[in-house]
Formats: C-alpha cells, sequence, structure tokens
C-alpha cells in the first residue's frame, strides 16, 4: 500500500474544500492509503512516513501561510531523507491573478530540494491545482484528478 499524506491550512475553509477533494481522487485508488491532515496536527514525522506528500496552501503575500512554511522549515531534520518521494502542490486565493502559480512553486521547490518526484498535468492545472475564491467544479475536478494521478504514481513507485 502506497502512503499518501495531504497536508493543508487553511483558515476560510477554501483549501480545506480542496484537501478534501486531493483525498477523494486519492482515494480512488485501492492500493493507496490516504492521510488528510491539517498543518496543525502534522509533523515532520509524518512527512517521513508517506510514500506520497501533497501539500495545499492559501496564498498570503504571493506565497504559502506561514504554518505550512515552517513545517518546510522543521522538516529540514530529515534532508535527503524524502528524496525519492512523490511530492505535490495545490492552492487557493482571493483573485484571480493573486499568486496561485507562485504559491504552488513555492511549495514544490521546497519539495524539489528535498529531491522529491514531482509529476506535472499536460492536461489540467500544470502545476497544482489551484481556485479563486471558494473552489468551483472545474477546481474540485482539478483536484481529484491530481490527487489520482499523484497516488497512481506512489503506487508504481511503492508497490
Amino acid at each position: 500500500m502506497a502512503k499518501i499524506l495531504i497536508v493543508y491550512y487553511s483558515r476560510s475553509g477554501n483549501t480545506r474544500t480542496m484537501a478534501e477533494a486531493v483525498a477523494e481522487g486519492a482515494r480512488k485508488l485501492p492500493s493507496a492509503v490516504v492521510d488528510l491532515r491539517p498543518v496543525a496536527d502534522a509533523s515532520p514525522d509524518h512527512l517521513l512516513n508517506a510514500d506520497a506528500v501533497i501539500m495545499g496552501s492559501p496564498v498570503y503575500y504571493g506565497t504559502m501561510a506561514a504554518p505550512l512554511k515552517q513545517l518546510i522549515d522543521d522538516s529540514v531534520k530529515y534532508h535527503r531523507r524524502l528524496n525519492g518521494k512523490v511530492g505535490g502542490a495545490f492552492a487557493s486565493s482571493g483573485a484571480e491573478h493573486g499568486g496561485n502559480e507562485t504559491t504552488v512553486l513555492d511549495i514544490a521547490k521546497a519539495l524539489l530540494v528535498h529531491g522529491m518526484i514531482l509529476q506535472g498535468d499536460p492536461e489540467g492545472d500544470h502545476y497544482g491545482a489551484v481556485a479563486v475564491g471558494a473552489p468551483d467544479e472545474r477546481s474540485l475536478n482539478s483536484c481529484r484528478r491530481m490527487g489520482e494521478r499523484l497516488a497512481a504514481l506512489a503506487v508504481r513507485l511503492f508497490n
């Protein structure tokens, strides 16, 4: 069984709704075990024990929220030990052109520093799922698609 960790920060509930859709997509694979948790309930140990780590955040000043960044900063104790795991990112913003891509890419850069494997999407939100305001059906479908695709990659690599 591939272990999929979806960790997120959400103040308004929009990013939580996205995280739930990512988990829904990942759960389509019977050989994936999904752990969905708010960042307040996550530690670097959770990252170490997962085969795939998918992180989500609202956009704050063009980047991820401080609690998610803190988890990433604390994960330095496992530098090199997350190498080869699957990674992914998603974000929600308050406005179109509000920083979704910069936030997704900031999370992705941190995962790449750990040596994680990221998979783009040639058909949807290329870098990771995004929403403007409350996630609409397009955004939720992108989240489900991302969850299913990244879980499938983790299953191929770790089962």
